[in-house]
């Protein structure tokens, strides 16, 4: 009964998962061999110039396990070290195209060193270590991937933002019956949000480019078909789709997707998720996929930041 007791006092057996992060600074080229110099500007533009460019990157590991006597997963400490022995030491300060053979473009199964093709091979160099059940690696704010250990495939977030205004009210109901359901949102001349807009695609990366697809492609349609559409309107003035329909954050973020999926397919990715912020305490997600793996949502969480 003691033992028993002192088992549940610190949770032994009871599952968790818990997130490490950690950085390092890097460059990169997207430059292959087998193209011309035209051919590599074309398709990997500002990304193909020499010497290279260079990022701040942050890894978000997620692990899951039950926990121990000690009551954690893992001891941090250890965690820490095999992150910084397999990971951070090997790449911090060097030029990612020649600090890992898979990245030697010289050989057939070389790739280039896109967010998505280190952030897959990240995992393969921890999982031995950790029980990783996923990774997320920031390029940028304003870009990252994920990976979930499904073999080839990949999430890529863009992000990017616009700002409109707009007014929750039903054409079919009073200004009181509006405010009612949407309080200050209904009052006449409306108001307006800077948006931030999440764009989440998943794909195979490509073994040669790395890429899941082409991203000056994809960043081209958000601007084409959301951004300069949305910037700066009254969404309920401007948009005709939004003339009946409540211009919620829902709404929103189902018409962009509506917007971008098909598109989205013509470029190689399928549209995984869309999310819409609307404010720092209000946001709305949409869903077009499951993730193709048993993903728990305690993981998906775990590798969510603000």
């Amino acid at each position: 009964m003691t033992e028993i007791s002192s088992k549940a006092r610190h949770g032994q057996g009871r599952n968790c998962v818990i997130t490490r992060r950690a950085y390092f600074s890097a460059s990169h080229r997207y430059w292959l061999p087998e193209l011309s110099a035209d051919d590599n500007a074309s398709q990997f533009g500002p990304c193909s110039l020499s010497p290279g460019h260079g990022h701040n990157y942050e890894l978000i590991v997620s692990l899951s396990g039950g926990l121990d006597s000690n009551g954690m997963v893992l001891n941090l400490s250890d965690v820490k070290q095999y992150i910084r022995n397999e990971i951070t030491d090997q790449l911090d300060f060097r030029f990612l195209n020649e600090a890992w053979p898979e990245f030697d473009l010289t050989k057939d199964k070389g790739c280039l060193a896109t967010t998505e093709a280190l952030v897959r091979i990240i995992w393969i160099r921890l999982k031995p270590y950790l029980p990783i059940v996923a990774l997320r690696l920031y390029e940028h704010p304003r870009l990252w991937a994920d990976y979930l250990g499904n073999a080839m495939d990949a999430y890529v977030t863009i992000r990017t933002h616009f700002a409109a205004a707009h007014r929750l009210a039903k054409t079919e109901l009073s200004q009181k019956e509006n405010e009612a359901i949407y309080g200050k949102c209904a009052r006449p001349n409306g108001h307006g949000h800077n948006y931030l807009l999440d764009v989440t695609v998943r794909g195979t990366i490509h073994e040669r480019t790395g890429m899941v697809c082409d991203l000056l492609a994809l960043q081209r349609l958000v601007d084409d078909l959301v951004i300069e559409p949305l910037d700066h309107t009254h969404l309920n003035k401007d948009i005709p789709y939004f003339t009946n329909c409540v211009p919620t954050a829902e709404n929103i973020a189902l018409y962009i997707s509506d917007r971008l999926a098909n598109p989205i397919k013509t470029i190689g990715a399928s549209l995984h998720k869309i999310r819409l912020q609307e404010s720092p305490n209000n946001a709305a997600e949409v869903y077009l996929e499951q993730p193709q793996i048993n993903t728990t949502s305690e993981i998906l969480a775990a590798i969510e930041t603000t």
